[in-house]
């Protein structure tokens, strides 16, 4: 689930309009970010499944950016520094929204999600498959992309009554409705690096 990740950023954009709009498509993807390092250190990985292909045709093994407690020790990190920047409630809506990776995660992973960094204690992993259930997963990344971007557009358009607002927001919400559909185009052809 790549795509639907940016649909709750747009979606937190619309609640919170001081915050800026990188920081929260960061924020979003923020375990996928620093797993990449892990990736290319071979601490975590990336595993085809024996016959499958196309959209969540990969088991992940990400240990520690993925754990529940690593996520949210990178929520807190990532909250905590979002409070010095934009105060207290700018803090919490960016450690919930780096911490609402996980959650949405857990929806279409395997049970490839650990409770403890690096599997510690081998507890059971979790995740509910919904990647194995192409139409459904894709449908509810959809509903993501669609609800954010409508929120977006909705609590944009009413700040800006004047002519020159209104244009930008609609300029604004055409452009990142064009990248959350190239987004979701490549999950679905599985050509994302995640």
């Amino acid at each position: 689930m790549f795509a639907g990740h940016f649909g709750l950023a747009a979606a937190a954009k619309a609640k919170a309009p001081r915050l800026p709009l990188w920081a929260l498509m960061l924020s979003t993807q923020l375990l996928d970010v620093v797993f990449v390092p892990f990736l290319l250190t071979g601490k975590e990985t990336i595993e085809p499944i024996s016959g499958e292909t196309g959209y969540g045709a990969n088991m992940i093994h990400a240990d520690y950016t993925h754990s529940l407690i690593g996520a949210l020790f990178i929520a807190m990190i990532a909250g905590w520094g979002a409070w010095r920047l934009w105060g207290r409630r700018g803090g919490v809506i960016i450690g919930s929204v780096v911490f609402s990776h996980w959650f949405l995660d857990l929806l279409v992973h395997r049970s490839d999600l650990p409770i403890l960094p690096g599997n510690f204690g081998n507890l059971p992993m979790l995740g509910f498959g919904l990647w194995q259930y192409p139409v459904i997963s894709i449908t509810l990344e959809c509903i993501l992309l669609i609800s954010g971007i409508i929120l977006y557009y909705r609590s944009f358009s009413r700040l800006n009554e004047n002519r020159q607002g209104r244009r930008w927001v609609i300029v604004s919400t055409l452009f990142m409705s064009l990248l959350f559909v190239l987004a979701i185009g490549t999950d679905v052809l599985n050509l994302s690096l995640d």
